[in-house]
């Protein structure tokens, strides 16, 4: 399995979740990744994830067709 790291930008608690699949590359566009999440195959720490817009935050693992995505807290 691929595994990625996403570092959270400065002075943000959470990525939505459309919007990380697009960020790291995983869809092209955040409407993509909407569509990816409702058709249940994203997990969020191992379940699946139907909300399209679900907040991820540091320390939460995002998995999509054998990538595993993890959210870091902002660099400081």
């Amino acid at each position: 399995m691929e595994s990625l790291e996403f570092a959270l930008d400065d002075g943000h608690e959470y990525v939505e979740l459309n919007q990380l699949l697009k960020l790291v590359g995983l869809c092209d566009s955040g409407g993509i990744g909407k569509q990816i999440v409702a058709s249940g195959a994203v997990a969020v720490d191992g379940k699946v994830e139907l909300r399209k817009t679900c907040k991820i935050r540091p320390g939460q693992v995002v998995t999509l067709e054998g990538v595993e995505v993890l959210v870091l807290a902002p660099a400081i």
